[in-house]
């Protein structure tokens, strides 16, 4: 999964933007329109989207109800249009933050390191009977440790941090195993089985890791 996808159709500023993150160590991914930051991130993911809403074809807005319809990723709007509407336009429609265009660079990192350090750097993640603490990859289950593999972790961690939302099963495979993965997506199912397992009270009718036929998972 890549850090931020920069969604930016004027070259000048998108490069710009790629070249201050890639200082900050963040892995960065650029699209110059709605449509292809839609195929980069189902293909590759992103923990932050850095949005412009002025974009050829499928403008801002379009893209972030679409990006709500299936994930909580953190969304950022960036733009020059600065009128009361938009900015609640695009906050109704699940944007997170807005920043309005010219933006002083130094204010944007702030934000976007604000962002990884509360959302992301949190050593402990606790949901009700469950603890995972990132430090050590360790699930705890009512206080007693679960072993879980390295693929089990991260794919628990990533449903609750998506919580009540449905992944895609083609998302969550890139996600946890990567687009370049010899593994078959098939395992996706064999790794949920897994983890009802470990954190469900009954298999057979779980309450956590809820399954959506014909789409994908999401947590509970």
């Amino acid at each position: 999964m890549h850090d931020i996808l920069i969604v930016e159709d004027n070259v000048e500023i998108g490069n710009l933007l790629c070249t201050f993150l890639r200082k900050e160590n963040y892995t960065v991914s650029l699209a110059a329109s709605g449509e292809k930051a839609m195929d980069i991130y189902e293909t590759y993911g992103a923990k932050l989207i850095i949005l412009d809403i002025m974009l050829p074809g499928m403008d801002g807005f379009t893209f972030c109800s679409k990006i709500r319809e299936y994930s909580n990723t953190h969304i950022l709007i960036a733009s020059a249009k600065n009128q009361k509407d938009d900015k609640l336009k695009g906050l109704n429609l699940g944007a997170d933050d807005y920043i309005e265009k010219p933006y002083d660079i130094d204010i944007l990192l702030a934000k976007i390191n604000g962002i990884f350090k509360r959302k992301y750097g949190l050593e402990e993640i606790r949901e009700g009977r469950l603890v995972l603490n990132t430090v050590n990859n360790q699930l705890t289950v009512d206080g007693a440790n679960a072993d879980t593999t390295e693929k089990e972790f991260q794919l628990l961690k990533l449903l609750i941090e998506n919580k009540g939302v449905t992944l895609k099963k083609e998302y969550i495979f890139n996600s946890v195993w990567g687009v370049d993965s010899d593994t078959e997506i098939g395992s996706l199912a064999v790794h949920i089985k897994w983890l009802r397992e470990k954190i469900e009270r009954d298999t057979k009718k779980p309450v956590h890791i809820i399954t959506e036929w014909g789409v994908g998972y999401r947590f509970e």
